[in-house]
């Protein structure tokens, strides 16, 4: 099998003929330029032969031309990039939020970013998924992580006209890395947590504008990222994707309990940190109860989310040796 039969064959519960598997990760101060980000990208997908491509986006990308200003100065030195100006400060402001150009700015720039990505590996039959954000997680970064407390504090219908219009742009953008050949996207939620709101106010505000993007995707492997822990699972399972991924062995639902409530290809089965933190026999339990859970059917290999500078060559090589040592123990 090639990469992109694999992958294929793991989303429709087929027998493959190893399980893939998937890494990701970020490239501070690489990831504003689209040739070092795509050299970088596919540097990495060759080196630890990956069964499919995750775009590895700027986190802020989906804010900037909605008219923030972000300060990337510190993390060239191990920071965070940080928000210094938003066009968020009054209830009044949400309602200003305009639908904008995929055309120029940051989402130009993510674009030929992808483009440079799907030059670099074709005619390789790897799949590329490329990350968009939800709206809500987009509508929180803009305001600096307060759009909670604005529809507490009685915003929602102002909320409501923004989220329709990142949405707008949102899904524009969707359409047209399915025209330049992806081959679909990695959905990354971030505000769908029972730790962060609750089920009521995330069905109002969250759900809608995530369907309305998902359903954008003419993709065959589009991914739902369900970030950080005690998601909304009872929501999220039912989410229009192929592939479902979460913090699994970090937070619920077990690897068995998703694969039977989903009845979707998984994605995941690997605690992050645990691969930061060199835990070795940690992650080698991950990956044979995982497989053991799954009878390596419906299954791609991943940590449940991205991780963490600095990385480990090793760490990062044990997980594949460890799969190819786990798998014929059950498929």
């Amino acid at each position: 099998m090639n990469k992109t039969e694999r992958i294929r064959a793991a989303i429709a519960g087929e027998k493959v003929d190893t399980i893939p598997y998937g890494l990701w990760s970020h490239v501070p101060g690489i990831d504003l330029d689209p040739v070092l980000n795509s050299e970088k990208t596919y540097e990495f997908y060759k080196k630890y032969d990956l069964d499919f491509i995750k775009t590895m986006n700027n986190g802020m990308y989906s804010i900037e031309d909605f008219g923030c200003t972000i300060d990337y100065s510190e993390v060239a030195r191990g920071g965070v990039s940080k928000i210094t100006s938003t066009p968020i400060h009054s209830a009044e402001d949400w309602e200003k939020i305009c639908e904008v150009s995929i055309d120029q700015g940051a989402l130009k720039r993510e674009q030929e970013y992808l483009r440079l990505v799907l030059e670099k590996v074709k005619g390789e039959n790897v799949p590329v998924i490329f990350t968009v954000f939800s709206p809500i997680t987009t509508a929180n970064k803009l305001c600096g992580g307060k759009v909670l407390e604005y529809i507490a504090e009685g915003a929602g219908q102002q909320v409501h006209k923004a989220l329709e219009e990142i949405t707008k742009t949102t899904c524009r953008l969707v359409r047209r890395v399915m025209d330049m050949g992806a081959d679909g996207v990695f959905f990354a939620s971030q505000m769908s947590s029972y730790a962060v709101t609750d089920e009521e106010v995330y069905r109002e505000y969250g759900m809608p504008y995530d369907v309305s993007v998902l359903q954008a995707s003419t993709g065959w492997f589009n991914v739902l990222h369900c970030h950080g822990s005690e998601i909304m699972f009872n929501l999220l399972r039912e989410y229009p994707v192929q592939v479902f991924n979460w913090h699994a062995w970090e937070t619920l639902p077990t690897v068995e309990e998703a694969c039977l409530y989903t009845g979707k290809c998984l994605m995941g089965g690997i605690e992050r940190m645990d691969i930061t933190n060199r835990r070795r026999n940690q992650v080698r339990h991950q990956i044979f109860e995982t497989v053991k859970a799954t009878k390596g059917r419906k299954l791609i290999l991943t940590p449940g989310c991205v991780i963490r500078h600095p990385l480990d060559e090793q760490m990062l090589s044990f997980v594949k040796q460890v799969k190819l040592e786990t798998e014929p123990l059950f498929l």
